[in-house]
């Protein structure tokens, strides 16, 4: 046992835990809440954000020693709830809830990084999707993410939960308008490509000569922004004119469409396979 078992999920200190759903909680306290083990492991790992509370019930503490055992050496409190108590905290704690300070990039410093493959979500506004396009970012081996500021809070605990972790793996920027976010990643001397189902470039067009590519078409090999837009009416025609070119992934059954996180995994991939 860590210490006094929290048993009243009516507590002062419940609430506050459980408070931080709410956007205009997390801004003011500069904590957010990350939930289930999966999430708390990499956030509590080294280089990680700083934590400063972590949650288990009894059956967790025992389940997830090496969980326990970063939280501590991160610096952080670790304190054991019954199973009410975490759930009066999360209804998806899975046992284990933590309270971590907020994720924070700036894009000067990821651009002097000299980043090769960057993820850019512009008015993306759902936050399982956003959160899925992190994780897919971060598998694809892309060196930041960004979201606009008409983007979803990417510590909206539906994003965090669907990050499954990531959210701690690589920078992310928050909160640019999309025009200077395109300008400062051109300027860093990646080109910009927007994923559109009515782009005039095919991705496995551009697979076929990547490397290689002749004058006026994408070269994936290049430094790259992915610009993905909004989950139901896709990137408006002001934003399509901002990149350097609008790519199509193609359908070959007969599909309608991809959604955004699929589409997104599909892209960054491409890239990624190019540049390696």
């Amino acid at each position: 046992m860590l210490d006094d078992l929290l048993t009243n999920p009516r507590a002062d200190r419940v609430k506050a835990v459980r408070a931080l759903a709410g956007r205009s909680v997390r801004r003011r306290s500069g904590t957010f809440l990350v939930e289930g083990p999966q999430a708390v492991r990499e956030a509590v790992a080294p280089g990680g954000p700083r934590v400063h509370d972590v949650f288990v019930t009894p059956d967790a503490e025992v389940r997830y020693p090496e969980i326990v055992d970063a939280a501590l050496v991160a610096g952080a409190r670790v304190r054991t709830g019954t199973p009410e108590v975490l759930d009066a905290m999360s209804p998806d704690a899975q046992g284990v809830v933590a309270v971590v300070d907020l994720v924070q990039a700036a894009l000067a410093p990821v651009l002097a990084a000299r980043p090769r493959l960057v993820a850019v979500l512009a008015h993306v506004r759902d936050p399982g999707n956003a959160g899925t396009v992190l994780r897919a970012s971060d598998a694809a081996g892309a060196d930041a993410v960004v979201l606009t500021a008409s983007s979803v809070d990417v510590h909206n605990p539906k994003c965090v939960r669907a990050t499954a972790g990531s959210l701690f793996h690589l920078p992310v920027v928050t909160g640019p308008e999309l025009g200077e976010a395109v300008t400062a990643l051109r300027t860093a001397g990646l080109q910009v490509l927007a994923a559109a189902g009515t782009g005039s470039h095919d991705l496995d067009d551009l697979l076929d000569v990547a490397g290689a590519a002749p004058a006026g078409v994408p070269d994936l090999t290049a430094p790259t922004a992915w610009v993905f837009g909004n989950e139901a009416w896709g990137l408006r025609d002001e934003d399509l004119a901002l990149a350097d070119a609008a790519v199509r992934v193609p359908l070959r059954g007969r599909a309608e469409s991809l959604n955004l996180a699929t589409a997104a995994a599909v892209c960054l991939y491409a890239s990624g396979r190019a540049q390696r």
